[in-house]
């Protein structure tokens, strides 16, 4: 690493946009420290980001290409692990990541996602129904909407019990908490493992219609696809990605249009669209700010001359590309849903973007409209300025949404 200035990164992620200018201030990339002391190039410039994520010279592979994890500066102790430890679709380069990603992305094609359509709208409906039995009651809509709607989607997909949905959900949730001790974390990911390898043990006993089974009926024909490990972390990969993204989605689209409700009305009018919702969602609030890791397989010179060495890590700052005032203006940090370019690195680019992208946005376009048009009424119950973020900077959401249904109310 080069001498310069260095943004040690709030853990808490209580200002990341804040820090997204600090970073683009810095220059095309920004040296910043990750927990436990572990440097990284941030980039938070838009058209750079978009490059390296499409730069050859740019691996995801730590095993292979990380210098501080090859030369064991990297302890067991490190509470980002799991992050660079799995051996899955994530974590690989070249064939390696065509390998694992060709197995998976049968599921997340156009037809298979749309065949989701209708468990989308039995889950959206029935959470609903559950809400609106808590009548003038103020109900917490991250809790009871925007969480339970992609969990519930995603354990379907990958035959999850009904009865391990919740520790699922528990070991997901430490994963993204960036402020847990090397303790919990190494405690956390023992659970994670256990879990994991329980649900292939029951698959492989009882096979049923599902991704699990799938994925082991491929490991059975021919294990040179996928190993044991491989198959354990790939499920490791999509029930953690695999939800948390549409959670911070549709939590933000919520309090976006509950804050802004000339836009919502708009909307409502058929002013936008609701995929304009979404797209301008993910562009002002990416729900993974930052994401770990990629690495440099040489030495990478950008354009104002930053040189990213060969073997140094490389931290995507998605949440402050989605503002960069070089793409979207001045008003770059504003939910504006005229704005006529909504573009967006919020679900990645390149050979690693996110499979699962057209699932989230099936999800946020049924249950967005589904809930606003049950309840007419809906606002926050408290001040905006009273809700507040989880603690992680590698997770964008609220901790809660306490909102009023406004049910049997007249809406003016």
């Amino acid at each position: 690493m080069t001498s310069g200035n260095v943004l040690r990164l709030d853990v808490t992620g209580q200002d990341v946009h804040g820090e997204g200018r600090l970073l683009r201030a810095e220059g095309l990339a920004g040296l910043v420290e990750l927990p436990g002391g572990v440097p990284a190039w941030a980039v938070a410039d838009a058209a750079t980001l978009r490059k390296l994520l499409t730069d050859p010279r740019v691996s995801k592979d730590p095993r292979a290409h990380w210098t501080a994890l090859r030369e064991g500066r990297i302890g067991e102790d490190w509470p980002l692990l799991i992050w660079v430890s799995v051996r899955n679709m994530f974590t690989t380069y070249g064939a390696d990541h065509r390998r694992l990603r060709a197995l998976v992305s049968k599921a997340f094609t156009v037809r298979q996602v749309e065949a989701m359509r209708p468990d989308v709208e039995q889950i959206t409906t029935e959470l609903l129904d559950r809400l609106e039995r808590a009548g003038g009651e103020p109900v917490d809509l991250r809790e009871e909407f925007a969480y339970p709607l992609p969990v519930e989607v995603i354990c379907r997909l990958f035959g999850v019990p009904a009865d391990r949905r919740d520790a699922v959900r528990s070991v997901v949730d430490t994963i993204f908490d960036t402020t847990v001790t090397a303790e919990q974390a190494q405690a956390n990911s023992l659970e994670l493992y256990e879990l994991m390898r329980g649900l292939v043990a029951d698959k492989t006993a009882n096979p049923a219609d599902d991704l699990t089974s799938a994925l082991i009926t491929a490991r059975a024909e021919d294990a040179t696809r996928l190993d044991a490990d491989e198959l354990v972390d790939t499920l490791i990969l999509m029930l953690t990605a695999g939800h948390e993204t549409t959670v911070n989605l549709l939590d933000h689209a919520v309090t976006a249009l509950l804050t802004h409700p000339e836009q919502l009305a708009a909307v409502l009018r058929g002013d936008h669209t609701w995929a304009e919702v979404i797209e301008e969602t993910l562009r002002w609030q990416a729900p993974v700010p930052y994401l770990p890791l990629r690495y440099a397989v040489e030495d990478i010179a950008l354009d104002d001359g930053t040189i990213i060495a060969k073997g140094e890590a490389i931290l995507a700052a998605y949440a402050a590309a989605g503002r960069d005032p070089a793409e979207h203006g001045e008003t770059a940090g504003e939910f504006d849903l005229s704005r006529e370019d909504k573009q967006h690195l919020a679900f990645g680019h390149g050979v690693h973007f996110c499979m699962g992208a057209p699932l989230a946005r099936l999800e946020a376009g049924i249950a967005l409209p589904a809930l606003f048009a049950r309840f007419p009424g809906l606002r926050l119950a408290v001040d905006p300025a009273e809700l507040t973020t989880v603690p992680s900077f590698l997770s964008n959401g609220h901790t809660a949404i306490p909102a009023l249904l406004g049910v049997g109310e007249p809406v003016i």
